[in-house]
């Protein structure tokens, strides 16, 4: 049993504090660990390798604080990805389209570079094709993550003038998302030098095209 398995998940200073008969104090560093170490598992082992003990092991906790939590790894990753879509990426706003689509791709390249997410994503989505809960997860946090911002950066670009109001934002939404994910997650590798601002370039065209 480790020590922070003997702690339990009380919050220090909360021993000599009873919960209520039932109720489990779970402590947020804990969860956190267990997070992170999900992550790592991922990027090490995949999907279909992960295990319990794996996460608890490199979380340096016992089993039962993870399935204090989540009833399996399905439900862990399942909130995990279902997260994503609720911290999200603020809507860049520059003062111009091309400004706008820069600064999300520069910050979206950068995350889909880490080696983490470079390892996690591609796993997650060969996943999902078998696996109709992740799927629907996955779906659920790229569209109200990503196209989200993407949504807002439309939006803003049209009451400023620079796009028709009346444009099909669904392909709208398609033309923004669309190439860095493509290049970053399927091509994968290094962008090419100046790769982020031709395509915000090329992609404002193409909007203002529409």
């Amino acid at each position: 049993m480790t020590t922070r398995d003997r702690t339990s998940d009380k919050q220090p200073g909360e021993q000599g504090r009873r919960a209520p008969a039932g109720a489990a104090v779970l402590r947020e560093d804990v969860t956190e660990a267990i997070r992170a170490a999900v992550f790592e598992e991922l990027a090490a082992v995949g999907y279909a390798r992960m295990s319990i003990e794996g996460i608890a092991r490199r979380a340096g906790v016992g089993k039962t604080a993870v399935y204090r939590r989540w009833r399996s790894k399905l439900h862990l990753v399942l909130d995990l990805v279902s997260a994503i879509a609720v911290q999200g990426l603020p809507t860049p706003d520059t003062g111009s389209l091309e400004g706008d689509l820069r600064l999300l791709y520069e910050v979206t390249s950068r995350a889909l570079r880490h080696p983490v997410a470079s390892q996690v994503i591609p796993d997650l989505m060969a996943e999902a094709a078998r696996n109709p809960d992740i799927d629907a997860a996955l779906q659920k946090a790229l569209r109200e993550g990503q196209h989200g911002v993407a949504s807002g950066i439309v939006a803003q670009a049209a009451a400023r003038g620079e796009l028709r109001a009346d444009l099909d934002e669904e392909l709208a939404l398609d033309l923004v998302s669309g190439p860095l994910y493509w290049r970053a997650v399927v091509v994968r590798g290094e962008l090419p030098k100046g790769y982020v601002e031709r395509l915000a370039s090329a992609t404002g065209a193409a909007l203002k095209a529409l």
